[in-house]
């Protein structure tokens, strides 16, 4: 059957929404920045739990550096009788099991008595920080736009998640450093003062900065991370175990070995420069970039190098060197760069960006897809006087309506409003926004705006091209009338020429025959009347008028177009059996429209007939109260009937059965049915042939169109034209 073709706004909502939890997300790692693991997971939880709907939702992290192993749940307070956290905490656990290597998982499960669709994300390519498992009684969960949150939301809450681990991480090395280097040093000083003093106790001293040399050997072998001495030269002079094992290197091969030697080549320049910048300037040494371990495998490592002074000559004695893996960052923020990069792609094709509005300072942020619906200069700040400049005159009332609601309070906005560009054209644009908080309180709004210009100009084209296609049906459907009506005039202009021959003949007699001559005139004029109704419902039928609200009697439209194609069906030996309701209340609506639609369902039902040989040709009209104050119509036939691949296509314009057809005819009357608020539907019979019908809202209370069905009768291949 063919299906018309929706309408875009179904489509559109669903796109904003998604493109509003998209930027609900990327705005995520801002409120992160600086805060403890727990309060971000709590922030996920509550977004993945609003923005998808879900019936549940579990973080278990682990290998955590501020706090042990969590597990957290979160269920809708409606959910909490169904799911209880514990016992949903130990099946999860079951479900997950303990081998890495399933990083992602999917399937419909049993809880309890629920079938629930369980989607697991890992945080870390091995789980290394933990797993997302979200769960949705929805047999289609996840749909495309709920994977792509779910995966986004998860990206987001890893890279939170580390930055949290290594701001935390980079602060116990440096402060755990600090402490080493400020001990060393006063037990290096403590020792010189002794072995200046007293030098008679250098063996108790030796023994001392021995013992020294252990701890300082275990501070620094304890430290998470590669550390070194080097020389002025470079060359590393010691090292702590975990640097060793990294470069594959044993204490004796390092005499000759410079940390440079295992520097990638694209970073190689950029190492050295900075290297040669802390040699000449005495500045700490910091830079980012990889380092190839002992199995050729290159890792990101920020280096961190202090340069050490002799104490006299303020002469550059060597240098202490920290370097911290940061290859889990990198590969988070690449992965942040992507998403951003995705997230711009998505605006620029959908004709949709994102903005926010700071309420206090009126500080506005467009994205790059705003500015280009504006037509602002990029590098320019964003006001709101230049944002009215840019406002159609008749919409700069609705746009201070809703700045002053929004000041006042009002949470969401959804409107749509017009551009008058510098050149005079014309953008129209939708706009959706919600009001938030930045992570310091202060309020702001947080919105999309969509250019929808050429979605208006498309659905307007629409409209037109509908009313047009709709008169060319009409048209079409002339041709095939056309004996039909030749026939229908024949016999009432043959009944006037034998009339008037008769009234002549009656007339010429001696004496003349009054009587008869008057009685013969009187048909004269009937059938003329006849020839001129027939004419008249033609004109009617295929005249290009406007659509006109009156009160229709069903039944009588229907006979109407009957009578129109009578001979046609008599000719194509369709039985005809008409079953029209005496009660039938009067509908509201164009007279000649509906009567397009019956004629349309006529012309169907009688070809899907043309070829049927093996049983009678019988076509069945039927009209009858509805439920919901409706009146129904309905054409049944005993045809060859519709394949069910056809049933979804059926009526999607030009699409057709038939070998002459053009396709027009069902999207046009299903069309003129929606017009009338009505629904135009097919179904299969149980024996042969098809059955359409049509359902449309009753007139006024009190009207039907009782008195005019008592003629009701059956016309068949025996029936009088």
């Amino acid at each position: 059957m063919e299906v018309q073709l929706a309408h875009p706004a179904d489509e559109i909502k669903r796109l904003q929404r998604c493109i509003n939890d998209l930027a609900s997300l990327i705005a995520l790692p801002a409120m992160w920045s600086g805060n403890k693991s727990s309060d971000i997971v709590h922030t996920l939880l509550d977004s993945l739990l609003r923005m998808l709907d879900l019936d549940f939702v579990y973080v278990s992290l682990t290998n955590l550096v501020d706090a042990a192993p969590s597990e957290t749940v979160r269920v809708p307070q409606s959910q909490e009788q169904m799911f209880g956290p514990r016992e949903l905490c130990a099946f999860l656990n079951r479900w997950l099991g303990d081998d890495p290597q399933k990083r992602y998982l999917q399937e419909r499960s049993h809880i309890g008595d629920e079938e629930i669709s369980l989607v697991s994300w890992p945080l870390g390519v091995q789980r290394e920080i933990g797993v997302i498992v979200v769960g949705s009684r929805r047999a289609d969960f996840p749909r495309d736009t709920e994977a792509l949150l779910l995966g986004i939301a998860a990206n987001q809450a890893l890279t939170g998640l580390q930055q949290a681990r290594l701001l935390t991480e980079q602060k116990r090395v440096a402060d755990q450093l600090d402490q080493s280097v400020a001990q060393r040093t006063a037990e290096l000083a403590a020792a010189n003062e002794v072995l200046r003093k007293e030098v008679a106790e250098r063996r108790r001293a030796e023994e001392a900065l021995r013992a020294s040399e252990i701890s300082f050997r275990e501070i620094v072998d304890s430290i998470p991370g590669l550390v070194c001495t080097m020389n002025p030269a470079g060359e590393v002079t010691t090292l702590n175990k975990q640097l060793l094992e990294y470069f594959g290197k044993a204490p004796e091969e390092l005499k000759n070995w410079r940390m440079t030697d295992a520097v990638h080549p694209d970073d190689l320049p950029r190492v050295v420069t900075a290297f040669d910048f802390s040699v000449r300037t005495g500045t700490p040494y910091e830079v980012e970039h990889r380092c190839r371990r002992a199995d050729g495998v290159y890792r990101w490592f920020q280096v961190r190098a202090l340069q050490v002074q002799e104490k006299d000559c303020q002469k550059n004695a060597g240098w202490y060197v920290l370097l911290t893996d940061i290859e889990d960052r990198k590969r988070a923020e690449e992965e942040l760069q992507r998403s951003e990069a995705l997230l711009a792609e998505a605006q620029r094709i959908t004709l949709t960006g994102s903005f926010s509005w700071r309420l206090d300072t009126d500080e506005i942020t467009f994205s790059e897809q705003v500015y280009r619906i504006f037509e602002f200069d990029q590098d320019s700040p964003v006001t709101l006087a230049q944002i009215a400049s840019r406002q159609h005159p008749e919409d700069i009332p609705l746009l201070s309506e809703k700045i002053d609601l929004a000041r006042r309070g009002i949470t969401n906005h959804d409107y749509e409003i017009r551009l008058q560009m510098p050149d005079g054209r014309i953008k129209y644009l939708r706009t959706s926004a919600y009001r938030a908080r930045d992570r310091h309180g202060r309020p702001e709004y947080i919105g999309a705006i969509q250019d929808v210009t050429q979605r208006r100009a498309s659905e307007e084209e629409l409209s037109r091209a509908r009313s047009e296609l709709s008169r060319v049906s009409k048209f079409a459907s002339l041709g095939v009338m056309t004996a039909s009506i030749a026939h229908e005039i024949n016999q009432p202009l043959s009944g006037i020429i034998t009339n008037a021959g008769t009234c002549l003949r009656m007339l010429t007699l001696d004496p003349p025959n009054v009587e008869g001559a008057r009685e013969t005139a009187r048909r004269t004029i009937r059938d003329g009347n006849r020839a001129s109704d027939v004419i008249t419902r033609l004109r009617a039928l295929f005249s290009k008028k406007d659509t006109i609200a009156e009160q229709v009697n069903l039944n009588d439209a229907t006979k109407e177009v009957i009578a129109l194609s009578l001979s046609e069906l008599q000719r194509d030996r369709v039985i005809l059996r008409c079953e029209l309701a005496d009660d039938l209340p009067l509908v509201t609506g164009d007279r000649v429209q509906l009567q397009e639609v019956v004629l349309n369902l006529l012309r169907n039902a009688s070809d899907a007939m043309r070829t049927v040989d093996d049983r009678p040709r019988q076509m069945v009209i039927t009209t009858e109260r509805d439920e919901g104050d409706r009146v129904r119509l309905t054409v049944q036939d005993a045809g060859v009937g519709l394949a069910p691949q056809a049933m979804d296509r059926l009526f999607e314009a030009f699409y057709t059965t038939k070998n002459d057809g053009m396709g027009v005819g069902l999207c046009v009357s299903r069309s003129i049915i929606e017009r009338h608020q009505g629904r135009l539907w097919a179904t299969l019979n149980d024996g042969p042939g098809a059955t359409f019908s049509f359902s449309i809202p009753r007139g006024p209370v009190g009207g039907t169109g009782a008195d005019s069905n008592r003629d009701v009768h059956t016309v068949g291949d025996t029936d009088a034209a």
